[in-house]
């Protein structure tokens, strides 16, 4: 029986790179899937090679489409692809709307996907920025209202999915924390971040009055693995949509405070400040926590506790 094909549009990026390595690592998932992966932006790096000697690497133009004919052609028709791939940064999105509607809004990789019929499981990645943030744990049945360009595009991407896809999950991520990448990304990560901010010893400003439900890195790959399974064990028709956030609803201040409780640093250098003391080019919505019943009524997956994951990433930093 030949090998499931599973795709990784946005492998270099960090979710991919996580999703990349956690396939690579498991010898069931070794003997069931063959791995490829896209890029665009960043090359691979032979580190990353490395690690994931097995994958096959695409360059991949998503608003053209370039590189994804390439795919079907030596690699071949995918049973599964994890779309990780998008433009994210709200404030980069504010300055270009057309670039992020372009990356973001996945036409040239769903028109692809079309050609294969009802064979492939899509799996995209959303953001619970689609989210207005009037209220606290938003479902996933409440109207999506986006503040700004970022969110826009994740609702259209979302819309032309759901209208285009045959078969499709739908994961409305919040903050991704973890351990580093094999291949370091070029963003700041947000725990490692204020772990090396605190480590100064200087008071830091942090907001009091923005709320987000932060996911382990670890707990968004076993979903996705969980999704990918069951879409090959049983192969029934999949249209879901789910908030993929953590446990607690945090502001940055007890974002900070955990890390400073794991660490042991002085939680007097966290100095709590409203959002609107820093003009971020960008409208940023307040409480867009989110209810994550469904999530784990689908797919039997509780997330780490947020305090649990700051020690499990900071502990993987090899520093703790």
């Amino acid at each position: 029986m030949r090998k499931k094909r599973v795709v990784i549009v946005g492998g270099t990026g960090y979710l991919g790179q996580h999703l990349l390595q956690s396939f690579a690592d498991d010898p069931v998932a070794n003997s069931t899937f063959s791995l490829a992966f896209t890029h665009h932006s960043v090359p691979p790096s032979h580190a990353l090679l490395n690690a994931v000697p097995h994958a096959l690497p695409f360059h991949v133009d998503l608003r053209s489409g370039d590189g994804l004919s390439a795919i079907s052609d030596a690699f071949g028709q995918p049973d599964v692809v994890i779309n990780c791939a998008a433009l994210s940064v709200p404030r980069v999105c504010e300055l270009d709307p057309e670039a992020a509607m372009l990356v973001n809004v996945p036409t040239s990789l769903v028109k692809w996907l079309s050609s294969f019929g009802e064979a492939t499981l899509l799996i995209h990645l959303s953001t619970d920025q689609v989210y207005e943030g009037t209220k606290s744990f938003y479902k996933e049945e409440d109207e999506a209202v986006p503040v700004n360009v970022y969110g826009k595009s994740k609702v259209e991407a979302e819309r032309f999915v759901s209208k285009y896809c045959q078969n499709f999950a739908i994961l409305r991520s919040s903050i991704i924390y973890g351990p580093q990448t094999i291949s370091p990304v070029p963003k700041s990560l947000p725990i490692q971040w204020m772990d090396g901010a605190l480590a100064k010893g200087e008071t830091m400003n942090f907001f009091n009055d923005e709320f987000r439900c932060p996911v382990f890195v670890k707990d968004l790959v076993s979903i996705i693995q969980f999704l990918t399974n069951q879409w090959i064990s049983e192969g029934k028709q999949v249209q879901l949509l789910l908030n993929a956030g953590g446990p607690d609803r945090v502001s940055r201040v007890q974002m900070a405070e955990a890390v400073a409780l794991v660490r042991g640093y002085s939680t007097s250098l966290i100095k709590p400040v409203p959002s609107s003391s820093v003009d971020r080019g960008v409208k940023s919505p307040s409480d867009i926590s989110m209810d994550i019943g469904k999530l784990i009524q689908a797919t039997g997956i509780s997330p780490t506790p947020y305090t649990e994951g700051v020690k499990l990433t900071l502990l993987a930093e090899g520093s703790s």
